[in-house]
């Protein structure tokens, strides 16, 4: 039973919304605080455990069709009334709310509120089955959590974390869309318009491409604005000229293998960005 409950939390993409407002959270102070950095985390995974329950909930029925998601808690119906899930996914979010206005400010648990809406109502139930653009959209939870890790540092609007939310915003489909070609038969199966369903393979790795271009302009800029020095600029040029020849090889030669190696890559590519930016502030004078 616990093992159903832990998969409906999806706790690997709750851990890339938590480290993302971690290393935001250090991009805005020298002054580190291990405290502060847990307690941030547990508020992101609820947050984030919220909008990922309530998927499970409303895309049961898609989930009982593909092979990747049919064994889904909810899809077999393991957990008994699968309305019992939209309980707990209510309580995650009002506890994850409370918790950030309690040990952070207002402003923490209005981006935690807007990640979490943007993944589980916009993504999940107005655009995933009816356009394209679901991820890219519904892709902002990411860029939300910058903005709430960030903000538990300095609730005031400023540069840094904006730029960072735009790197992740342009990061996000060139991720999305490759683990797509990869999946393609199974969204196609369940006629959601995933960007390879569309237009298929070769035009979506085109696509990916030039998004990346986007992404990789967009992370030069901290630098460009001197928000960020050297150190992060080469390290998002390497990360960037990395992802890149990958996304070229995809266009090359788009089958479902590539895709998946350039699914990998794109999470290597914010590896480095992200230790990039650590090391930039907190190692060099």
């Amino acid at each position: 039973m616990l093992k159903h409950y832990l998969e409906l939390l999806k706790l690997r993409i709750g851990g890339m919304i938590a480290l993302t407002a971690v290393v935001a959270y250090l991009a805005m102070t020298r002054d580190v605080s291990f405290v502060h950095m847990v307690l941030l985390t547990v508020v992101m995974l609820l947050g984030a455990s919220s909008s990922a329950v309530f998927n499970h909930w409303y895309d049961r029925d898609i989930d009982r069709k593909m092979q990747r998601t049919a064994q889904r808690p909810l899809a077999v119906g393991a957990l008994g009334n699968p309305n019992h899930a939209l309980w707990l996914a209510g309580a995650l979010l009002l506890v994850g709310v409370a918790l950030a206005v309690w040990l952070f400010n207002p402003v923490v648990a209005v981006h935690l509120f807007l990640g979490a809406f943007f993944y589980g109502v916009v993504y999940t139930v107005w655009l995933k089955r009816r356009s394209w653009l679901n991820i890219v959209l519904g892709g902002l939870a990411g860029s939300f959590a910058v903005m709430a890790g960030a903000a538990s540092v300095n609730p005031e609007l400023c540069a840094l974390p904006l730029l960072l939310a735009l790197v992740l915003f342009f990061w996000t489909p060139s991720h999305f869309w490759s683990l797509a070609i990869f999946l393609r038969e199974e969204y196609q199966k369940v006629s959601v318009p995933m960007l390879p369903v569309v237009v298929g393979e070769q035009k979506t790795a085109f696509f990916i491409f030039i998004n990346t271009l986007f992404l990789v302009a967009a992370s030069i800029l901290p630098w460009f604005f001197n928000t960020l020095g050297l150190v992060y600029l080469f390290g998002a040029a390497v990360a960037g000229a990395l992802f890149l020849y990958g996304n070229w090889r995809l266009m090359q030669t788009p089958s479902r293998e590539m895709g998946w190696r350039n699914f990998i890559g794109s999470m290597r590519y914010l590896g480095i960005l992200f230790f990039a930016i650590v090391v930039d502030v907190h190692a060099t004078v």
